[in-house]
């Protein structure tokens, strides 16, 4: 179902899922080693009470998982009926140690006083196979270490009084078929079994007497770390500071970063106002300390395809940063753009997709196409590098920052763009489209094109080499010259694009594409002409927009990924449904803005987070939840609304 409730601060992410428990642990980097599996729930919560024994993921438990809109701190409620115990449980990863940091309050429901014993379950896979791992318990100072290599984990728990776990256990889980160290717990009592290799997991386990009615508190933590002596250096702050202070430094350290933002949006509404901060929340736990942003930390989708979506897309990462940049935010536009410094190939272009720690990311993309060897690349994803990179300018007017970057970014991808251009039409040369699935001139690639290298050739009058503007601003105009190749007379709308033959002449593309009418409107309105873009909106009106029963859009005619109902056009996205609110707002149809806000914030999850699509007859979520570029849009559209 995804992630509801993602914490982090830049180097530790981890993913909690619908019932409450952690299932994505991503360390040292966002998004790139995730030390679970993703195939199936691990870590695990139990209780033993009056000789009977439940997991808190068993279908017994009522649970609501939400997050602060003020900080990146969760709230879970889980109930049991039959147990009559429930969980209050608020957890942090902290912003200045890498340890996730549980609060748990146990409440007794029944009218007797009772002894209640909680368990905390945990399985990593540290090293690649899942079998060399160790994990052992160290008695001195009373914590597990699950470790290889330069990755160690360090757990802990105990009461509010300062007692640590009383019982303890450390197994082999998914080897030699064993189902793992968990099964041990269900009887009530751990065996502890003090050290094990290969495929590990742990329990521990503290035993809390709760008055009648009552409540009991517990602190459990996770400490990250690349040595056992690091590892305890964090743990002994800890124990010193205890994880309520922690709790509070955390959450004001969120709302110190949320502030920035408050001035842009106090005029919002309450409903709208949380919506912002939690977006920017879910935003910033996806972003790299060292400037990478992954479009999606939720794991989950490897069960239904072959990768994950944690990777740093230049074009996610692009539509991210913007909201960041219209609130005022710096510091992260800043790190993302030398990191697309760092990472951008010698020759000026962006690859698909990289991993945060600036390697490349995997391909579906080939380097052949109709027997020629072509780029493995989508051109709009360098394109939208500098158009951001001159909306940061604009915003922030950091002439020292951006003139940094002129020799090493904007200078060799703007060469790049005039140069990636066809000299029998005049436009960009083929690449892969936005949505990573055909290869041909696209509406929306060119209009990004475009618009890239007009506002290269300011960076070049600003910073004074007049001979970088004259080439790329003339490339600009002859790609004006020629934007007739995407208009389809037949339906007098954008088409999505075309095929240049070798015989000089054009296959064209006539799917109605979502992503064609929000290019020409957002980056070369002029150039394409009001009145094709009006056309090509009403034709998505027509077709695309609430034709299902869940309303919404997809991204185009027949777009079949992830496809759950054939009969419709496809799965509503949350991006193209609000671009299409982003045009309605240009000729004044606020109303309908506004009933496609109303529509995304309907279809968020209760924790508030949104998904890439949904189901186009129940609106459940499908594909990765959360997805950053959704929330992104959600931002922008307020911003856009609003003032």
């Amino acid at each position: 179902m995804g992630r509801p409730v993602i914490l982090g601060n830049g180097s530790l992410t981890v993913g909690l899922n619908e019932t409450g428990l952690v299932h994505d642990f991503y360390y040292p980097y966002v998004g790139l080693e995730n030390l679970t599996t993703s195939r199936s729930t691990h870590h695990k919560i139990g209780i033993f009470v009056d000789g009977k024994f439940s997991w808190v993921d068993d279908g017994s438990w009522q649970t609501t998982v939400d997050f602060s809109d003020e900080a990146l701190i969760s709230t879970i409620i889980m109930d049991s009926a039959s147990l009559q115990v429930s969980l209050e449980l608020h957890d942090f990863v902290d912003y200045e140690y890498n340890a996730f940091c549980r609060q748990v309050i146990v409440h007794n429901r029944s009218s007797v006083p009772r002894t209640i014993r909680v368990f905390f379950h945990q399985v990593f896979q540290i090293s690649r196979g899942g079998r060399a791992d160790t994990a052992l318990y160290v008695p001195d100072d009373e914590y597990i270490l699950d470790y290889k290599g330069r990755c160690s984990l360090l757990i802990h728990s105990r009461t509010d009084d300062g007692v640590p776990f009383d019982q303890y256990c450390v197994g082999n889980y998914a080897i030699e078929g064993k189902e793992g160290t968990w099964k041990d717990a269900e009887d009530g009592e751990l065996s502890g079994n003090a050290v094990e290799h290969g495929g590990v997991d742990s329990v521990i386990a503290n035993t809390i007497a709760v008055d009648a009615g009552g409540a009991r508190g517990l602190q459990y933590w996770i400490v990250c770390a690349d040595s056992q002596f690091g590892a305890e250096r964090i743990h002994t702050q800890l124990l010193e500071h205890s994880v309520v202070s922690r709790f509070d430094a955390t959450r004001e350290h969120w709302r110190h970063w949320l502030s920035k933002a408050e001035k842009s949006i106090n005029h919002f509404s309450e409903t709208e106002q949380s919506a912002v901060k939690k977006s920017l929340l879910v935003i910033k736990a996806h972003t790299d300390r060292r400037g990478g942003v992954i479009a999606s930390c939720d794991s989950s989708i490897y069960n239904f395809g072959r990768d994950y979506y944690s990777y740093v897309w230049p074009r996610d990462g692009c539509y991210v940063m913007w909201p960041l940049i219209r609130l005022g935010y710096t510091e992260e536009p800043q790190k993302f753009f030398q990191f697309c410094r760092d990472i951008m190939h010698p020759d000026g272009y962006m690859m698909h997709k990289y991993q945060p720690d600036k390697a490349i990311g995997s391909t579906w993309h080939p380097l052949i196409h109709g027997r020629h060897m072509e780029l493995a690349i989508q051109e709009d994803e360098s394109a939208i590098v500098l158009f951001m990179l001159a909306e940061f300018y604009n915003e922030s007017g950091d002439k020292e920052f951006v003139g940094s970057l002129y020799n090493t970014l904007i200078q060799p991808m703007a060469n790049f763009l005039a140069g990636f251009i066809d000299k029998e039409t005049g436009l960009p040369h083929a690449s892969y489209d936005l949505w990573e699935e055909k290869f041909e001139t696209h509406t929306y690639t060119t209009a990004l094109t475009l618009r890239a290298l007009e506002e290269a050739a300011n960076f070049a009058d600003l910073f004074e080499y007049p001979d970088d503007g004259v080439k790329w601003r003339s490339v600009a105009e002859t790609i004006a010259q020629n934007l007739d190749a995407f208009f389809e007379p037949e339906r007098g709308i954008l088409r999505k694009g075309f095929l240049l033959q070798p015989d000089g002449s054009l296959q064209f593309d006539n799917v109605l594409d979502v992503s064609s009418a929000f290019g020409a409107m957002m980056f070369a309105s002029k150039a394409f002409g009001p009145q094709r873009i009006r056309a090509t909106y009403e034709a998505i009106e027509a077709t695309l927009l609430d034709t299902s029963p869940s309303g919404g859009s997809p991204r185009y005619e027949h777009d079949t990924y992830f496809a759950s109902q054939p009969a419709h056009m496809g799965n509503p996205w949350f991006v193209t449904t609000l671009w299409i609110a982003q045009y309605y707002l240009q000729v004044h149809r606020n109303a309908d803005a506004e009933r496609l806000l109303d529509w995304t914030l309907k279809n968020r999850l209760p924790s508030g987070v949104l998904s890439e699509q949904i189901n186009p007859t129940d609106s459940t979520p499908l594909s990765v939840l959360p997805l950053v570029w959704s929330h992104a849009e959600l931002i922008n559209l307020l911003l856009d609304i609003r003032d």
